[in-house]
């Protein structure tokens, strides 16, 4: 990887003497291509679906302790490490006030019941990524298969070119090698290294095998899982019988998560 990133370094101050910047990136992506996109082995009891999505009841949760065992959980299975230095924090998943979730949908009238609401905010998985289209060498990308969107860790040369083009803030990059920081490793995922970003990938490992994501289960209901273009699915009743707002939906990325309010 350091390797890589060096090379893209090169590259980047070639174009800087003359060249256009898009050559050069679009060599550097062709040459990365070539190696295969990180997949989970599926097992035979793997989820499937044609767009995963995510239904969030914002009015099952009165204060940040009803969230804290959602975000626990999502942090212990993917080495979320603990950083004294907030500016070094990893977040995959989090809470947030209503006026930072929605700035676009201002309203000096909310009900009190939203304005004291935690929000939980994560990667939106939108159908309509811009992350994945400023990334120069293809580290993420929307997998065909199910509409989430990864990260190629070993292709990532931290440039966060991603993380400007994403409009939620939702990823994260490591400033410092993360390892020493995390709590306890679990096996189960990989870890990361200084100079990478990542982000919450909707549990794909755990479809793999058969399960729903972890912040699913440990909600003990509030947020729902399933396939967005299944009409019988669990997320399109839910859709159906209840008003949703989305984050910032107006840029049309197409966000996969939905928030009952």
């Amino acid at each position: 990887m350091e390797d890589s990133r060096r090379r893209f370094l090169k590259l980047a101050g070639i174009s800087a003497l003359g060249l256009t910047a898009k050559p050069v990136l679009d060599a550097f992506a062709k040459e990365h291509a070539k190696a295969p996109a990180p997949e989970f082995e599926e097992g035979p009891k793997a989820l499937k679906a044609m767009q995963w999505a995510m239904v969030i009841d914002t009015r099952r949760f009165k204060s940040d302790a009803d969230l804290q065992p959602i975000i626990d959980a999502c942090d212990k299975i993917h080495n979320i490490p603990v950083f004294e230095n907030k500016r070094h924090e990893i977040k995959w998943i989090w809470d947030e006030e209503y006026e930072h979730a929605f700035p676009t949908n201002p309203n000096k009238f909310l009900t009190e019941r939203l304005k004291d609401t935690p929000f939980l905010v994560l990667c939106n998985h939108c159908e309509n990524p811009p992350c994945v289209r400023a990334c120069p060498t293809q580290a993420t990308f929307k997998r065909k298969s199910d509409g989430i969107v990864l990260m190629d860790y070993h292709r990532c040369i931290g440039c966060r070119f991603c993380m400007a083009a994403c409009p939620f803030g939702s990823r994260s990059f490591n400033f410092r090698d993360p390892r020493p920081f995390i709590p306890k490793i679990t096996m189960q995922y990989p870890t990361r290294t200084r100079g990478v970003v990542e982000k919450c990938n909707f549990c794909a490992e755990r479809l793999a095998v058969g399960k729903l994501p972890a912040c699913v289960e440990a909600s003990k209901g509030a947020l729902v899982f399933g396939d967005l273009y299944d009409p019988k699915s669990e997320v399109r009743k839910l859709l159906k019988a209840h008003y949703t707002i989305r984050r910032k939906q107006e840029l049309g990325t197409e966000p996969a998560v939905y928030y009952i309010v």
